[in-house]
């Protein structure tokens, strides 16, 4: 195939990276510890550890996983946290130490939670307090489930007295910590003093050995850890930042990471940064507007990551326009499309424009991007990153030509090997000719720019968030009240999507609260529904009986149906 977007690259960038600068991801973190050790590296909430204090700290907790634990090569860590500076100590350590990072959404329901835990293996975690309840859960129901807890709070890596009066306000004064009792559990710092008497064992690591199992839903709805390789990570490091390295400086440069690190857009733009000595400051709560414009005032930041539904909030909230923005450099946007008045919003507003790039879990995740010399908003995803291969392909594999739909399809080093023990997931997700199908709808122009125009799955996109219908399906259909449900996306100002169920009914009784609530208890918020349609006549099917979703989408909405406030 021809890689007609090279000549529309812009200056200075080259059609392949160095795969090999780096062994693996803990070559790139001493690399970078050694060469910015007195810069900050990570700030939160007012507090900063610096590369020196990350290498050591990172350095401890890996030696406490290999001593105290006796982990081995491989075995997977469980990480279950917001974004603060607890979350890279353990991911390093994790890594420095030979092991397997297993990043998990905080706000998981406990059946999501047992499921993750399950599937790959685990044998320790790494959670925030506030969070140990739904833990808790999880092991009262399952005794045999062996699992080294250690439990972090949230001011934990912050100076003494600030450590202490943040712990007291989150735990006593605003009460964000359910009650939990487990036994056995140790304390984030009691580890890091555990690791420092103790020595650290080297661990060969290559570009084959695993760095990551990054859950996400498929096509299935079913949670399937996409392995993520120390040299998948390696690759993806290097096509970024060969993007981007005309634009910024290696140690002087400030990024804003609202976006949790447990996704695997803000865990690849850390390490992206931290690769060239970036001070990354990490946003906890963006939904609290108030504490992150602060932030942002607070810090002369020179980047920004976000989906488009924060950049949107972000214009929506007066108090922006305080904030300056005269050092913005680089604003990049993923997860879900920017919408046009967005983008121009926030161009009027900051004169940068918002670079649209586009990835899947499965390619680690950066695939295509627009370049850094856009000027305005291009409606297009961009072109492939070096050493990476699109094409737009039929349902028979066959290659289309300019300008015709198919579906997107990525070949390159940042390619997941497949999905942890699933190979019939695996099996279905690539070609013959080992291309990674998107499951996105699109097509190349003639200058080599890709432009996404539907979905082939039914998948819904929250805030940037996959959600599955097939399980949001399961989950009302476990209601007693229920005969047929089928979930789908709806458009939404706010999050780009809602989910919305169709639901017919076998209790006349059964109510729009009832549903809801039943709903809260099985899923995390993004996914529960914000639109309840309910139905007397029976869903629309195929001649096998599977339910037609897309007619229930192309449907206008009948008057009775509800929205969840």
């Amino acid at each position: 195939m021809e890689k007609i977007w090279l000549k529309n690259y812009p200056p200075g960038i080259a059609a392949e990276v160095e795969l090999h600068e780096f062994a693996s991801l803990r070559d790139v973190l001493r690399h970078s510890c050694d060469r910015f050790a007195p810069l900050p590296a990570y700030s939160n909430m007012g507090a900063s550890i610096t590369y020196a204090e990350l290498d050591q700290a990172s350095r401890d907790f890996a030696a406490y996983l290999q001593n105290t634990l006796g982990l081995n090569k491989g075995e997977r860590v469980a990480i279950m946290s917001p974004n603060l500076l607890q979350y890279p100590v353990a991911l390093f350590g994790v890594l420095r130490a030979g092991l397997v990072v297993v990043n998990v959404n905080p706000q998981y329901t406990a059946p999501e939670l047992e499921h993750q835990l399950k599937d790959s293996g685990a044998v320790a975690i790494v959670v925030l307090e506030n969070f140990a309840h739904t833990l808790q859960l999880v092991l009262e129901k399952n005794p045999t489930l062996h699992l080294t807890v250690i439990t972090t709070e949230v001011g934990d890596m912050f100076p003494v007295v600030k450590e202490l009066l943040t712990n007291v306000v989150v735990k006593y004064v605003k009460k964000m910590v359910p009650q939990w009792k487990i036994d056995g559990a140790t304390e984030f710092n009691a580890a890091l003093r555990a690791g420092r008497a103790q020595p650290l064992h080297h661990v060969p690591l290559s570009h084959a050995d695993i760095a990551f199992l990054q859950y996400t839903g498929g096509t299935t709805g079913v949670a399937k850890g996409a392995v993520l390789t120390h040299g998948n990570m390696v690759a993806n490091l290097q096509q970024v930042g060969a993007w981007i390295a005309h634009d910024l400086l290696d140690g002087k440069e400030t990024l804003v990471c609202p976006l949790p690190l447990y996704h695997v857009f803000a865990l690849n733009s850390s390490l992206v940064f931290m690769k060239i000595g970036a001070h990354t400051i990490l946003i906890t709560n963006p939904r609290d507007m108030h504490a992150f414009i602060h932030d942002l005032k607070k810090y002369r930041f020179t980047a920004i990551i976000g989906v488009n539904t924060l950049y949107r909030a972000l214009l929506d909230t007066p108090e922006f326009a305080e904030v300056d923005t005269h050092g913005l450099k680089v604003v990049c946007a993923g997860g879900m499309a920017v919408q046009r008045v967005v983008a121009e919003r926030w161009k009027k507003a900051t004169g940068v424009p918002i670079i649209e790039a586009y990835g899947l879990t499965e390619t680690s995740p950066g695939a295509i991007c627009n370049p850094l010399n856009i000027t305005d908003w291009t409606g297009t995803i961009g072109m492939p990153f070096p050493s990476t291969q699109a094409a737009v392909l039929d349902d028979s594999d066959n290659e289309l030509p300019i300008g015709e739909v198919g579906e997107i399809c990525i070949r390159g080093p940042q390619v997941m090997p497949g999905y942890w023990n699933r190979p019939d997931e695996t099996a279905k997700v690539f070609t013959r000719d080992e291309w990674l199908r998107t499951g996105d709808m699109g097509f190349m122009d003639e200058r080599g720019y890709f432009k996404i125009t539907d979905r082939k799955k039914d998948m819904i996109v929250v805030s940037g968030f996959k959600v599955f219908p097939n399980q949001i399906e399961d989950v009302v259909a476990m209601h007693p009240g229920v005969a047929e449900v089928a979930a789908i996306g709806v458009p939404d100002e706010k999050s780009g999507e809602v989910v919305k169920i169709v639901v017919v009914k076998s209790d006349p009784a059964l109510t729009q609260d009832a549903l809801i609530a039943h709903c809260r208890q099985h899923l995390t918020d993004y996914k529960v529904p914000k639109i309840v349609e309910f139905r007397t006549e029976p869903l629309p099917k195929t001649n096998l009986g599977k339910i037609l979703r897309r007619q229930l989408r192309e449907a206008p909405a009948p008057a009775a149906a509800g929205l969840v406030s």
